[in-house]
Formats: C-alpha cells, sequence, structure tokens
C-alpha cells in the first residue's frame, strides 16, 4: 500500500493551507498555519482504505474546487413527430384477396384496419384460449383466412394476414 493513498487527504488539505497562506496577509498566517498543523495531526486510518474513505476525499476535493462560470445544463427541446400520412406504411388502402374481402366485407382496405377487425371477430366469439391468451382457436371465418389451421398465436395474425394483401407496384 502506497503513502500516497494513505494519506491522500492529509496531503490535499496541507496543499490547500499552503496557497491560503500564499494569498493571506502575514497577521491570518499563522492562525491558517496553526490549522494546518492541526489537520496534519490527525491519523490517517490504518490497514487498507475503504471506499467509503476514498470517496470521502474525493467529495471534499470537489467540493473546494468550484468551476467558474459554470452554466447549468439544460436539455434540447424535441421535436414532436409528424402523425402518420394515411396513404403510406399500415395505413395504406391496398387491394385484398377473396379471401379477406369475404370476411372484412370490402374490396380494398389498410393493413392495421384488416388486423382491427380480426380481432374485434375473436373477441365477440371469444376465440382466445383461457389459459393462454396469446393462443387463438379458429372457427370457420378464421380458418380461411389462417391456412386451415386449428391454433394461431397472437404474434402470427399479422404475419399470415400479410399473404392476402395483393402487392401492388
Amino acid at each position: 500500500m502506497s503513502t500516497a493513498r494513505v494519506f491522500r487527504g492529509t496531503r490535499v488539505l496541507l496543499e490547500a493551507a499552503k496557497a491560503a497562506t500564499k494569498h493571506s496577509s502575514s497577521s491570518s498566517t499563522s492562525s491558517s498555519a496553526a490549522t494546518a498543523a492541526a489537520t496534519a495531526k490527525k491519523k490517517p486510518p490504518t490497514g487498507a482504505t475503504t471506499k467509503a474513505a476514498a470517496s470521502r476525499s474525493k467529495s471534499t476535493t470537489a467540493a473546494a474546487k468550484p468551476k467558474p462560470n459554470a452554466k447549468p445544463k439544460t436539455k434540447p427541446v424535441k421535436q414532436p413527430r409528424a402523425p402518420p400520412s394515411p396513404n403510406s406504411g399500415v395505413f395504406k388502402l391496398t387491394p385484398v384477396s377473396p379471401a379477406l374481402n369475404d370476411f372484412l366485407g370490402v374490396s380494398e382496405s389498410s393493413r392495421s384496419d384488416a388486423v382491427k377487425k380480426v380481432w374485434e371477430h375473436i373477441k365477440h366469439n371469444n376465440l382466445q384460449n383461457p389459459a393462454n391468451k396469446r393462443e387463438i382457436y379458429c372457427d370457420d371465418k378464421l380458418k380461411t383466412l389462417f391456412e386451415g389451421r386449428e391454433k394461431v398465436g397472437m404474434l402470427e395474425i399479422a404475419r399470415i394476414l400479410s399473404g392476402h394483401f395483393v402487392k401492388t407496384g
């Protein structure tokens, strides 16, 4: 263990006392020197220094040196995002397959509206598995959409429905 680690707090105090004596008048020199000598007489902790002691010595040095002209930090103001365009992405009206046309009753639909209608049908007919809500039991109407499967996972709905939207380019 180095002596610099054990006596860090004392060394900082002695340096502060020396700096104070340089800037003060000769009459106050004796009082500040006495204060520095009194703080130097304090015995440092024996053995290895603890993290708490190290953090205390760091906090005293940080408090002793305030930054001149410190400006308070302000967060930049974020601009609000523009609402999504109704003619792009999942909101865009696209032609649908005949099976989805029979289910929805329209020839064009957005992906989000199709998923909403499927969920309305699931909730209205109580088709979710009570033990596992992420699992949906398919009735005859949903079997035509979901490739004849008996059960469908909640996260699979949008993926399976994407095949029912006709690609237009």
